[in-house]
C-alpha cells in the first residue's frame, strides 16, 4: 500500500534534524521513568529512540510500514521499544499506555476526535505531549529556492480533513478547547548547519516531495533542486535556527 511518505523513511531518518537533548529531557521529566509512552506517528523513531532509555517502554506506532522498519533497524539495541502498525484511528487496538507523544504527526489527524479518544484511553495523570518546530518557526534559508522548484514540479502540500493544513487552527487552540486544556509550553532554539546534500536529502523526507510522489521525476527533481540551491548559495552551506517546542497537555485539576 502506498502511503504519503512512500520511500521517504531512510531520508527521514538520516536528514531530519532531531528535536535536541533538551526537548527529550523535558518529555522524559513529564512522563516519568515508569510510564509506557505511545509515540503516535513515530516515523523512524526520531522521538522514540532517544526517549526509550528514559521511560519504561515506548509503543512506536506508524501507518507507513517503512518507517517502523527503519526505526527497528536503528534501535536494535533498545529492548523496550515495540514497533507496531497503526494510526490515530486504531488507538483502541493498541496495548495500554500511560502517556502519548506526537512529533510532527498531530497535524495530519482529525485532532479533536483523537483527543476525545485519548481522554477515554489515558489514565488519570496521563500527558499528551507535542514536540515540533512551534507556532511560528523561522523559515529555513533554503526554502525560497526549494519553493520555486516545487512550484515548477507542481508539488503542493497534502492535506487531511480537520488537520492543521485544512483548517488553519493551531494545535495550541485545539488543545485549549479539549479535555487536555492544562497546557505547559517550553521552547528552545539551536543554531545548526546543513550542506547541499543535507538540504537535498531533506526534501525527499517530506510527504509532498517523497520518492513515491516524485516517481520517475525523482532524478530530475534532485538535479533541478541542486542547480537552484547552488545558484542561490554557491558555498553550499546554510546556517539556520532550529526551534524545538514541547507542549505538555494535561486534564485540568478539579478544584
Amino acid at each position: 500500500m502506498e502511503t504519503r511518505f512512500g520511500g521517504a523513511a531512510p531520508y527521514y531518518a538520516r536528514y531530519r534534524a532531531d528535536h535536541g537533548d533538551v526537548a527529550i529531557e523535558r518529555l522524559a521529566a513529564a512522563f516519568g521513568p515508569d510510564g509506557t509512552v505511545l509515540d503516535l506517528g513515530c516515523g523512524p523513531g526520531t522521538v522514540a529512540i532517544p526517549l526509550a532509555p528514559r521511560v519504561r517502554e515506548v509503543l512506536a506506532v506508524d501507518p507507513d510500514p517503512d518507517m517502523p522498519a527503519e526505526g527497528r533497524r536503528l534501535a536494535a539495541h533498545l529492548p523496550n521499544v515495540r514497533w507496531l502498525p497503526g494510526d490515530s484511528t486504531t488507538l483502541r487496538d493498541l496495548p495500554p499506555f500511560d502517556h502519548v507523544v506526537m512529533g510532527r504527526s498531530f497535524h495530519w489527524m482529525d485532532r479533536r476526535a483523537v483527543l476525545g479518544e485519548l481522554d477515554r484511553l489515558l489514565p488519570p495523570g496521563g500527558v499528551v505531549a507535542l514536540v515540533g518546530p512551534g507556532r511560528r518557526p523561522p523559515e529555513e534559508p533554503w526554502e525560497p529556492a526549494m519553493r520555486r522548484v516545487r512550484d515548477r514540479f507542481g508539488l503542493g502540500e497534502m492535506t487531511a480533513s480537520s488537520s492543521y493544513q485544512a483548517t488553519g487552527e493551531h494545535h495550541h487552540d485545539v488543545l485549549a478547547d479539549s479535555p487536555f486544556a492544562d497546557l505547559t509550553l517550553h521552547t528552545d532554539e539551536r543554531v545548526l548547519t546543513r550542506d547541499l546534500d543535507g538540504v537535498l536529502g531533506l526534501q525527499l523526507s517530506y510527504s509532498f516531495s517523497s520518492p513515491a510522489r516524485l516517481g520517475d521525476r525523482l532524478e530530475a527533481f534532485v538535479e533541478e533542486a541542486r542547480r537552484e540551491l547552488v545558484a542561490e548559495n554557491p558555498s553550499g552551506e546554510w546556517r539556520y535556527v532550529r526551534q524545538a517546542e514541547v507542549l505538555l497537555a494535561r486534564r485540568p485539576s478539579v478544584r
